[in-house]
């Protein structure tokens, strides 16, 4: 037997899997909670002995003859993430994670100092937003100048593992095009933003791979710590996005992917770079040497969760009590911001339900809502998308709302498209295994392309193929518009 792993680093959970290529089927998996940092200004954080800890566990849970097995290893990690680390690899700092919003003053001095937004997003593709990783570095510098000092290796999460596995110090374009610091279309580093945080910075930033080449091979001493043989190749790996993107099939035009997880995304694969940050859509490349315009919003299940724990609901009754509700809640809406907001940009955002009424207010408008809070954000990035040319023709749905028929539905009223599920849950982890497979079959002198490896591995769930039903697409388009305009009276208040 013959696998490849998958590691991905989520906000919440780490989790690898096993997949067995020659039959086409994930064998094993091992997974582990993340806790997490949080306090009321914005602060979200985790730590490297978090994130080795996860490590131990998560191959913990494999069985000696599994581990074995592995030939490769990829890598998925949650984006945008600062990993500072001294000369000796030594944390200097907690990790700022992507829902992080506390450098909010930093993006606004960083942009200014550039010229403003238009010029930001000329240089790197996107608007300088507290998610991405440059005011991160900014704000260390800022607030904690003794660590900034000592800054030697400058890594986001899923380079963090690569580094623990194979001692080296590299970064792909996906995940370095997360980072507000690189030029997606030159596929280098941006020396003007990184002057603009500190004229050393540029030295510091890892060497830039291709997406097929590995990042080194496992070390001697992480093979002895994980159980896993020593020698094998440790693939570029990439961004959670990027690795859910190939994981899901979204590896040529026109396939579009939605995840559903604690944040929620919308992306698809370009030949050519697609970028319009005032609409939310970031300039990104793929982790399979291409682009992938993405959409990013703040909260996604995080409303879904916190809306049933108001109503003290179990996942199945939320869902059965959603279903009572009929398209667009008779003018209930949820403004879903829990942690701030990226897209649209409040980053001092505050959740809301809205439209109340004594004819409407009732549990099945408010679950129904937040579902659908969650999409809407999704509706105006797939407007975006259609304007730069991107015609979608399906969705390929993952994260824990595509377990949920009600949501399935919903997503596909609102966007009007099909909506398909992939059989793997675990499109990260997934990607990344296939990934790593891309990777060692180029070390093999094979010219397999991905798009070759997603056809012939990802597979999808038939029976939750959704189609839109056109009386819910007419009702939310009208839901949509009334829901734009309650967006923008509230907006100036957490500017």
């Amino acid at each position: 037997m013959k696998t490849v792993a998958g590691i991905d680093l989520g906000t919440q959970s780490m989790k690898v899997v096993l997949y067995d290529y020659e039959n086409k089927t994930t064998i094993e998996s091992g997974s582990c909670p993340m806790d997490l940092i949080s306090k009321d200004d914005g602060t979200r954080e985790q730590t490297t002995e978090m994130y080795l800890k996860g490590l131990d566990v998560c191959f913990g849970k494999l069985s000696v003859e599994g581990k074995a097995s592995i030939q490769a290893i990829g890598v998925s990690g949650q984006q945008h993430g600062f990993v500072p680390l001294d000369e000796n690899g030594n944390a200097l700092y907690n990790i700022k994670l992507w829902n992080d919003t506390s450098t909010a003053e930093e993006c606004k001095v960083l942009t200014e100092a550039l010229g403003g937004k238009d010029k930001v997003a000329e240089l790197v593709q996107n608007h300088m937003l507290p998610g991405f990783t440059a005011p991160k570095i900014f704000w260390l510098k800022r607030h904690k100048k003794d660590a900034f000092d000592k800054l030697k290796y400058i890594m986001l999460p899923h380079d963090f593992l690569n580094y623990a596995l194979t001692g080296s110090y590299v970064m792909e374009s996906g995940d370095a095009s997360g980072t507000a610091l690189f030029d997606s279309k030159a596929r280098q580093w941006n020396k003007t933003v990184c002057d603009a945080i500190d004229p050393d910075l540029i030295n510091r930033l890892p060497k830039i791979i291709t997406d097929d080449e590995p990042c080194g091979t496992v070390t001697a001493e992480a093979a002895a710590k994980y159980g896993i043989p020593a020698g094998i190749p440790v693939s570029a790996g990439g961004g959670d996005n990027m690795m859910s993107a190939i994981g899901t099939g979204a590896v040529k035009p026109g396939t579009l992917t939605m995840s559903m997880g604690t944040s929620g995304t919308l992306y698809g694969f370009a030949d050519s770079s697609v970028s319009d940050p005032e609409n939310g859509i970031s300039g990104f490349c793929s982790s399979t040497n291409g682009y992938l315009p993405l959409l990013c919003t703040m909260n996604c299940t995080v409303a879904s969760e916190e809306i049933r724990a108001l109503l003290q609901l179990d996942v199945k009754e939320f869902d059965a009590e959603a279903n009572k509700a009929e398209p667009g809640c008779n003018g209930v809406f949820v403004m879903p911001f829990f942690n701030g907001e990226r897209t649209p940009n409040l980053p001092h955002g505050r959740a809301s339900i809205t439209g109340l009424t004594v004819a409407n207010c009732s549990r099945a408008n408010i679950a129904r809502a937040a579902l659908e809070s969650a999409v809407y954000s999704m509706r105006g990035g797939l407007d975006s998308f259609k304007k730069h040319g991107f015609t979608p023709k399906e969705l390929r749905l993952t994260g824990g709302g595509a377990k949920s028929p009600v949501w399935r539905q919903i997503v596909a009223d609102i966007l009007n498209l099909p909506v398909k599920v992939p059989v793997s849950s675990e499109a990260a982890a997934f990607g990344a295994a296939l990934q790593a497979l891309w990777c060692s079959e180029k070390a093999a002198g094979k010219s397999t392309t991905m798009g070759e490896l997603a056809d012939a591995h990802v597979e999808l769930d038939e029976t939750k193929t959704t189609l839109p039903n056109p009386a819910n697409v007419a009702a939310y388009d009208k839901a949509f518009q009334d829901y734009s305009k309650i967006l923008n009276q509230v907006s100036p208040l957490y500017v």
